[in-house]
Formats: C-alpha cells, sequence, structure tokens
C-alpha cells in the first residue's frame, strides 16, 4: 500500500507527538518517585547553611568530651567523673553510641564534624518520613505534612544524640506501621534497629511502648482466622524487642535510666526543653496543633478509634515538654498516612518507577563533595552564650576547685577540665539539688544560696553576669569579684562573714 506524500510527512511527526506524550507522563512519574530524595537534599542543604544553629547547646560540648573520653578508655562510664558535687556517684550514659560518634566527627573534622552529622540524620530522618507519606499520600498532603514536620523539629534541632537517633525511631515505628496496615506482624528485621536506638538515646523505651497499641490494632483487624497468627507474631517480636534494647553495655540498666529521668518532678520544668506548651504565645507547636484540629474539622477525618489513641498521646506528649514535638511531627504522620490517604487521595505506588541506583550513588557522591566544599569555606563555632571563654581562663588561674556554676556554664566547663557543681546531666543530680540551684542562683530563696554556698564549701562562683545571684554577690563583704564581662562573672571568698552586706 502506497501512501501519498502528505501522508509520509504528517505520520513521523504523530509518531513523535505519540512518543513524547508516552514520555512525559513516565518522567513525571519518575520526578515523582524521587521526591523524597529531594526533600531529604533539600533540608540537608538548609542545615549546613544555618549550620551553627546546630551547635546553640551547652549540652553538645560535654557529650562530645565523654564521647573522647570512652574513645581514649575503650570504655563506657559507670559513675560520675565530671563534678565535684556526685563524683563517684552511679552514672550510665545511654547514649554513648552517639557521643562516640559525635566525638568521632569532632576530631575528624572540628565544629563541622558534629554540623555534617547532625545535619545528615536530620535529613535522613524526614527523608525516611517523605517516603513513607508518599508511598501513602498524594504529593500536595505529603508536602505541606512534610513542612509542618520540619517546623516542629526547628526548635529542638542540635548537635545532640537524639538527633542521630530520628532516623533509627522513624525507620522502626515506620515498620510497625506497616505492620498495622497490613493487618499482620511486625518484620524481625526491625529489631536490629531498635538495638542501634537502645544506644543512641534513651528515647528507645517510645519504641518498646508503641509496640502494645500498635500491635492490638494490627490483630483486632485481622482477619478471623488470621487472629491467632498475628497475635502470636506481636507477642514475639515484642519480648525480642525488649531482648533487644537490652544490648548495650549496660544490658537492661539502660531501661531504668529512662525512669530516672522521668522521675525528676518539678525539676523537668527548670529546664526548657522539657517545659510544657504554652498556648499564651503562637509557635509552631501551637498553631499546628489548631491547624490539624480545625482541618479535621473541616473535612470531616475520621480515624480508627486505636489511631486516635495514638495521635491523642504523641499530642499529650508534646503539649507536656515540648522538646516532643519532634516526636509529634515525625510519628503521628506515620499513623496518620493510611487513613489519610483513603479519605484523600493518594499516589498509585505500582505505577512509580524504581529509583536507579546508579543515579542515587552519583548524587550521594555529588553530596559529599559539596559537603567538603562548603564545611572547608564555613566558619562553624557554637553559640557564645553557652561558651564564656574568657571567664574560664581566668577561672583557671585561679586557686579554687569547688565553684558553684550556672546550670548552663555546666558543659563548657566539663569541656575545659574544670570539675561542676551542676551541669546537663540532670539525672545524675536529682530533682532536689537541680530545684535548690535553680532558687539559689535566681534569689527565689536566698537562703538556698547561702546554705549550698556552706554545705558544699564553695571556693568561687561563675554565674552568668546578670543573674540575681551575682547581684547579691557583688554586696557580700565576703566575697571579692575577681572577673566580670558581659556574660559570666567570677566571686572568690574572702574568708568569714559572707553573709554580710557591704558597707
Amino acid at each position: 500500500m502506497h501512501l501519498s506524500p502528505a501522508a509520509d510527512a504528517v505520520l513521523p511527526r504523530l509518531a513523535l507527538l505519540m512518543t513524547t506524550s508516552v514520555a512525559h507522563p513516565i518522567a513525571a512519574r519518575r520526578l515523582d518517585a524521587l521526591l523524597p530524595l529531594w526533600v531529604g537534599i533539600g533540608v540537608y542543604a538548609l542545615l549546613l547553611v544555618v549550620g551553627s544553629g546546630l551547635l546553640n547547646d551547652p549540652d553538645t560540648y560535654w557529650q562530645i568530651t565523654l564521647g573522647q573520653w570512652m574513645l581514649e578508655h575503650h570504655a563506657v562510664p559507670r559513675t560520675d567523673i565530671y563534678s565535684f558535687t556526685m563524683q563517684g556517684q552511679p552514672w550510665i550514659s545511654t547514649q554513648w553510641l552517639a557521643q562516640v560518634a559525635y566525638a568521632l566527627a569532632y576530631d575528624l573534622a572540628g565544629w563541622a564534624g558534629p554540623v555534617v552529622l547532625a545535619a545528615a540524620s536530620a535529613s535522613l530522618a524526614i527523608a525516611l518520613l517523605a517516603r513513607f507519606l508518599h508511598a501513602r499520600l498524594a504529593r500536595t498532603p505529603t508536602l505541606l505534612i512534610l513542612a509542618a514536620t520540619l517546623a516542629l523539629m526547628a526548635g529542638h534541632m542540635l548537635a545532640r544524640p537524639h538527633l542521630l537517633a530520628m532516623p533509627v525511631m522513624v525507620a522502626f515505628v515506620a515498620g510497625l506501621v506497616d505492620a498495622m496496615d497490613r493487618r499482620t506482624a511486625p518484620s524481625f528485621w526491625l529489631l536490629p534497629l531498635m538495638a542501634l536506638w537502645a544506644n543512641l538515646h534513651g528515647g528507645f523505651v517510645l519504641g518498646l511502648a508503641l509496640i502494645g497499641p500498635i500491635g492490638l490494632d494490627a490483630i483486632w483487624h485481622a482477619t478471623g482466622h488470621r487472629q491467632p497468627r498475628v497475635l502470636v507474631g506481636w507477642v514475639l517480636f515484642g519480648l525480642a524487642a525488649l531482648a533487644a534494647c537490652c544490648i548495650t553495655p549496660y544490658g537492661w540498666e539502660a531501661l531504668l535510666a529512662s525512669r530516672r529521668i522521668l522521675s525528676l518532678g518539678s525539676a523537668l520544668v527548670l529546664i526548657g526543653e522539657w517545659r510544657p506548651a504554652n498556648f499564651g504565645s503562637a509557635g509552631p507547636l501551637e498553631l499546628s496543633v489548631l491547624a490539624a484540629f480545625a482541618f479535621a474539622l473541616w473535612r470531616g477525618i475520621t480515624l480508627p478509634p486505636m489511631r486516635i489513641l495514638l495521635v491523642l498521646g504523641f499530642v499529650y506528649m508534646a503539649l507536656g515538654h515540648v522538646r516532643n514535638a519532634e516526636v509529634l511531627a515525625l510519628l503521628a504522620p506515620l499513623v496518620l498516612a493510611q487513613p489519610l490517604g483513603a479519605q484523600l487521595g493518594r499516589n498509585d505506588g505500582a505505577a512509580m518507577p524504581a529509583l536507579n541506583h546508579t543515579m542515587l550513588l552519583g548524587v550521594a557522591l555529588c553530596l559529599v563533595a559539596v559537603t567538603i566544599v562548603v564545611a572547608s569555606v564555613r566558619h562553624y563555632t557554637p553559640s557564645e552564650r553557652a561558651a564564656p571563654i574568657a571567664a574560664v581562663d581566668a577561672l583557671k588561674k585561679l586557686s579554687v576547685s569547688r565553684v558553684f556554676n550556672d546550670y548552663d556554664f555546666g558543659g563548657y566547663l566539663i569541656w575545659r577540665g574544670v570539675p561542676t557543681f551542676i551541669d546537663g546531666r540532670t539525672e545524675l543530680f536529682g530533682e532536689k539539688l537541680m530545684v535548690d540551684h535553680n532558687d539559689a542562683s535566681g534569689l527565689a530563696k536566698p537562703d538556698n544560696l547561702f546554705r549550698l554556698l556552706k554545705d558544699y564549701d564553695i571556693d568561687a562562683t561563675f554565674l552568668r553576669t546578670e543573674s540575681a545571684a551575682t547581684k547579691l554577690l557583688d554586696r557580700l563583704a565576703g566575697w571579692e569579684k575577681v572577673y566580670s564581662d558581659d556574660l559570666a562573672t567570677i566571686h572568690v571568698r574572702k574568708g568569714e562573714g559572707s553573709e554580710k552586706v557591704k558597707e
């Protein structure tokens, strides 16, 4: 059959148009499949840009110092070695692996090391969450949830052990929720994640606690003939997870350490990150909770009972202690993804092509190269508010050994080798000493200041210049100001009559 010249000219163009129309959806699906990767890269780049902000916590100093001690001694701590008030008292670090990791990063690249390590871990956690959500939700709700997640995490985005545990937490709980969605028992391949989590951060107890309610939902919704098998699977997994979390240098003691922190009572509210949410001001947590409540009312979102209890539990944790906003941000979306996808629409996972591993390797190599360049150009430094460098230089020239220090200066004093009165290891010092110290330094109870100075035979005080206790010591005859700058002031004991006011 012969075609006219006009048809001969049109057919190639039609074929090209059809090929292009088929290629465009494939390319779009491929780009859509890469959404979690782009999200992770974007968050990582953002955190590198604001890198010094990850170092705005005095605890980072003692975390690295302890990690260096463990590397040097090839052991984990079992007693206090940094304070004079609790010297030799039993104390363990359930964050030992994260502390060693930060120490290695610091020894390798200075302050850029902890920044890169923390940024990589946080971005991996968000990328894992994006991958889980994107398989169950459409692109727009996925991006909106991820934006809220990043906003909620921003206040606690610090180079400390909890950040290294975040991707492990997301991966472990995502595995539990996936089993709940499929109404089956979780994979035993999740157990290594529990063991790793238990060595990175004490928050692994939350993972253990979630096995019960998530498992109950999976068992309840399993088909009748499969319920016994699912029940046995979850029971065996729970017991195995309990055993896995004891695979630490401390064994089952790690479980007890978390209980000590939660038993600090009134001392917890003295620490900013442990304070309850305050709806008197509109922050990311308050706005997110209100926005989610409004959206549920607007769209009529419904959830199964157990998922409601889980979400309410995450909200309660975040409202009770603002540091748990990250738990709400990372875990609540995992629980909500499947029912939200059923009601709001979801991606067609079967149509999404597999990721090209060669391309992923190329992206990883590019990220490493960019990281090396950025880390060599940018000068990352911790906040000056937590590092009274000049004041500690002056303190170390004095013949003093028992220093009554500001709580926030404890981490830097450990870094410089000065024994502390108190520092960020709150579970070591206990509720009473924490409260007494706060009342003394803020003069909520002035008698507490005089009592602590006497009972602990204090040689010098090392407090913030603007603190109430510093102003009082300026006027006491038995104390002499020997150093002061905008950040810290040092007083040394002169002799008797320390409570008498100067004429």
